[in-house]
C-alpha cells in the first residue's frame, strides 16, 4: 500500500470514529432530553426544587427585575418549598382560591394583591398595589403539574410586560430543575461506572491474591500474604489475625486466641460461632469504631479469627464482601497446606515412633530405656525439660526414674501431686499453655524448672496406669495439639518397652530366685561371687544351717519345717546390707556373701543372724554358721574352695555342740564376747 492509500484509509477512519462519536453524543442528548419524572416521584423531589431554585437565584441574580420582586416555590400540593413563606401564608390564609385554580392547571394566574385585607403590605420599597402571578410548572412528559412558582410585582411593572418577564423566569427554572434532574443520573452514571471499575480493580487484585496464596503450600506465607493484601486494601485499618492453640506463627501480627476470654469478645464469638460478627465500640479517645470478626475456616472447622477494627464507613457491602472472600479463600489455602503439613507430619510420626520403639528396644534395662527415652523425648520435641515418674509400690509415691532437672533427681513424690499426680490419677494426658497463669495445680518440676508450656501423657500397658511422662518449655503456647497427640502416641511405645523389661527382670528374678524361700539360688550366687573377685579386693561367706532340721520336720510335720526355713530366710534377708547377697544353698543351709567386708565383720553378720534365729523363730530352733574369707594378697581363691572351706567351718560348729560361729582356721564359742 502507498503512502497515500495509507493516509487516505487514516483519514476515513478519523472520519468513520468521529461520526460514531457524534452519533453516540446525540443519542446520550437525546436519552437525556426525555428523562422525567413522575407523579410518583413528586413527594420526594423537595430537595431538587430547592437546590434548583438557588441555581435560579444565582443566574437571575443580574437581572433588575430581582430587585423589586418576590419569589417562593410551591409543592405539586400547594405546600411551602422554598422562597418568601410569606407569600405562601397569603394563599394559604386570603387567596386560597387562587391556589385552587393554578393546582388544577390554570397558567398564569394573574390577581391583585388585597393590601388592605393582608397584613402583608410591605412587601417592595414601592408604596403602590402589587399583583400575585402563579406559574404552574408541568413535567415534559404527561404534563403535569409538579411545582408552582408565584412571583409578586408592583403594578406599574405588570403593566410594562413584567409579567411576561416573569414567565420567561418561570421557565429559565424549569430549565435549572431539570438539569439538577440530569445532574442526578449523572451522578448515578458515574458512581456506578466508579463502582463497575472498583469491582474490576478489586477483582484483579483478588485474583492475584488468590493465585498467589494457592500457589504457597507454607501455612505462614498464606496467612502473612492475607494479612499483608488485606493490610494494602484498607491501609486506614488495624488488622490482627488470632489462631487457634495449634498454630503457632512468627509473624507479629499473628496471635493465640484465648478462649477463655468472655463471651462477648467478638473474636471469640467469631471463632465459636464460625461466621461474620461486628459490633461498635468506642475507643479510649471518644471515637467510635466498628469491631470485625472474619472467620478463617475450612471444610473440616475453624482455625482463628481475623479481628479488623476500622471506622464506621467501612460497612460497607462491598469492602465486607472482598475481604470476607479473601479469608474464605485464605481458609481454603491455609487447610490445604495444614493437611499437606500433617501428611508430612504423620510420616516423621511413624518414622519417629520406628526409631524411638528401636532404640529403647535394644536394652531391657530400665535405667537405659528411661534415659534413652528421656533423650529421645527432648530432641523430638525441641522441649526444655522432661522428667519421667513411675510408680513405686513400695514407696507408695510416684518415684522421678529420669530427668534433666538436677534438683528432682531420685525425688519421689505422693502419688495425688502435681501434675504427674493428675496424670497418674486420671490416666489422662493433660497440656497447658502458661503455668503462671493457671498455678491451680502445684508442680515442683514446673517452678524448678521456670516453664510455662507443659504436655503430658500416662505410662498405661493393659489399661493399668504405672507412671508419667511431662515435657515443659520456658515459652508459654509452645507446644501444639499435634505434639500433644503424639506424645500420646509415643508414651505408649515407651511404656510397652517398660513392661517388657520389667517382665524380663521378673523372669529373670524368677529364675534366680528360689521358690520356698525367696532367696537366690546357689548358681546366681556362684556367677556374682565369681564376677565380683575380678575387680573386688576381699569378700567373706557365710554358710547358715538349721541344727537338727529333720528333727522339726519329724516333730511338727513338713510344712511347718517349711515355714521355719521361710521365718530363717526373712531373718537372714533383713539382716544384711542391700550390696550383700544371700541364697538358699540346698536343703535347709543358707549362704550369704559379703562383698567387700573381712572374717570380722562378718562374724558380727553371722552372731547377729544367730541370735535373731534363736529369739524370733516359731517354733524355736537354732543355727550353726561356717565362715571363709578371700582377699587380693591371697592366692587365687575359687568360688569352690571358698565354698568347701565355709563349709569345713560349718563342720566344726556342728561338731561343737552346734548354735556357735566357726571360722576356716578359728574356734569361736556361740558367746564370743563381742
Amino acid at each position: 500500500m502507498s503512502e497515500y492509500q495509507s493516509n487516505v484509509s487514516k483519514h476515513e477512519r478519523f472520519l468513520k470514529n468521529s461520526k460514531s462519536e457524534e452519533d453516540s453524543l446525540e443519542s446520550v442528548n437525546f436519552w437525556m432530553s426525555n428523562l422525567d419524572i413522575t407523579t410518583y416521584d413528586f413527594p420526594y423531589i423537595y430537595h431538587l426544587l430547592v437546590k434548583s431554585f438557588l441555581d435560579w437565584q444565582q443566574l437571575s441574580s443580574s437581572q433588575p427585575m430581582m430587585e423589586y420582586s418576590m419569589w417562593t416555590i410551591l409543592g405539586f400540593d400547594g405546600s411551602w418549598v422554598t422562597g418568601d413563606v410569606t407569600i405562601s401564608d397569603y394563599l394559604k390564609n386570603e387567596a386560597p382560591q387562587l391556589l385552587d385554580e393554578c393546582l388544577k392547571g390554570q397558567i398564569k394566574v394573574i390577581a391583585d394583591w388585597n393590601s388592605e385585607l393582608s397584613p402583608y403590605s410591605e412587601l417592595s420599597p414601592y408604596n403602590e398595589e402589587h399583583t400575585i402571578c402563579l406559574f404552574p410548572l408541568f413535567t415534559r412528559g404527561y404534563q403535569e403539574l409538579y411545582a408552582i412558582m408565584v412571583c409578586v410585582l408592583p403594578r406599574q411593572k405588570v403593566e410594562s410586560g413584567g409579567v411576561e418577564i416573569a414567565s420567561s423566569m418561570s421557565i429559565l427554572f424549569q430549565n435549572c430543575f431539570y438539569k439538577r434532574f440530569e445532574y442526578i443520573f449523572v451522578e448515578d452514571m458515574m458512581s456506578e461506572q466508579k463502582k463497575a471499575n472498583d469491582e474490576a480493580a478489586r477483582t484483579a487484585i483478588l485474583y492475584q491474591i488468590v493465585e498467589r496464596m494457592h500457589d504457597q503450600i507454607d501455612v505462614d506465607m498464606i496467612l502473612t500474604e492475607v494479612l499483608d493484601s488485606i493490610a494494602f486494601l484498607y491501609p486506614t485499618a488495624s488488622l490482627q489475625l488470632f489462631m487457634s492453640q495449634d498454630h503457632q506463627s512468627n509473624n507479629p501480627r499473628v496471635k493465640p486466641l484465648i478462649l477463655q476470654t468472655w463471651k462477648d469478645d467478638v473474636r471469640v464469638r467469631t471463632f465459636m460461632d464460625g461466621k461474620l460478627t461486628i459490633q461498635e465500640t468506642k475507643q479510649e479517645n471518644g471515637e467510635d469504631k466498628l469491631e470485625i470478626g472474619f472467620p478463617l475456616g475450612g471444610t473440616q472447622g475453624v482455625y482463628g479469627v481475623f479481628y479488623l477494627l476500622a471506622d464506621k464507613d467501612f460497612l460497607n457491602e462491598v469492602d465486607l464482601q472482598l475481604v470476607t472472600t479473601l479469608v474464605d479463600t485464605a481458609g481454603t489455602a491455609f487447610e490445604k497446606s495444614k493437611l499437606y503439613e500433617q501428611s508430612n507430619l504423620l510420616i516423621q510420626e511413624l518414622r519417629l515412633i520406628n526409631e524411638l520403639t528401636q532404640r529403647v528396644n535394644q536394652s531391657l534395662r530400665l535405667s537405659e530405656i528411661y534415659q534413652f527415652s528421656n533423650e529421645e523425648l527432648l530432641n523430638i520435641f525441641k522441649a526444655d525439660f522432661c522428667c519421667i515418674l513411675q510408680f513405686n509400690k513400695k514407696l507408695d509415691g510416684l518415684e522421678v526414674v529420669s530427668s534433666n532437672v538436677p534438683a528432682l533427681a531420685k525425688e519421689v513424690f505422693e502419688k495425688d501431686y502435681g501434675f504427674g499426680g493428675l496424670v497418674y490419677g486420671k490416666g489422662e494426658p493433660v497440656i497447658l499453655s502458661g503455668y503462671t497463669v493457671n498455678m491451680r495445680i502445684p508442680s515442683k518440676f514446673m517452678e524448678y524448672s521456670g516453664s510455662e508450656s507443659l504436655i503430658a501423657a500416662p505410662l498405661t500397658v493393659k489399661g493399668e496406669v504405672m507412671g508419667a511422662i511431662l515435657l515443659s518449655h520456658r515459652k508459654s503456647h509452645y507446644f501444639t495439639y499435634d505434639n500433644y497427640r503424639l506424645l500420646q502416641t509415643l508414651s505408649i511405645h515407651i511404656a510397652l518397652s517398660v513392661s517388657n523389661a520389667l517382665l524380663h527382670a521378673e523372669v529373670k528374678r524368677m529364675a534366680n530366685r528360689d521358690v520356698l524361700t525367696d532367696l537366690y539360688v546357689r548358681r546366681y550366687l556362684d556367677e556374682v561371687i565369681h564376677e565380683r573377685q575380678t575387680h573386688d579386693f576381699c569378700g567373706s561367706l557365710i554358710v547358715v544351717d538349721i541344727d537338727q532340721f529333720k528333727q522339726v520336720n519329724d516333730m511338727h510335720g513338713h510344712q511347718q519345717g517349711d515355714k521355719i526355713l521361710k521365718q530363717v530366710s526373712e531373718i537372714v534377708r533383713t539382716s544384711i546390707r542391700k550390696s550383700d547377697l544371700a541364697a538358699r544353698w540346698g536343703g535347709e543351709e543358707l549362704a550369704i556373701y559379703l562383698p567387700q567386708l573381712g572374717v570380722k565383720q562378718a562374724i558380727v553378720v553371722a552372731e547377729r543372724i544367730r541370735r535373731r534365729v534363736e529369739e524370733e523363730t516359731s517354733p524355736s530352733v537354732t543355727v550353726s554358721c561356717g565362715i571363709s574369707e578371700w582377699n587380693w594378697m591371697d592366692d587365687q581363691v575359687s568360688v569352690d574352695s571358698l565354698f568347701y572351706l565355709a563349709d569345713m567351718a560349718l563342720y566344726r560348729a556342728k561338731n561343737n555342740g552346734r548354735n556357735q560361729i566357726q571360722t576356716e582356721d578359728k574356734n569361736i564359742t556361740k558367746a564370743p564376747g563381742l
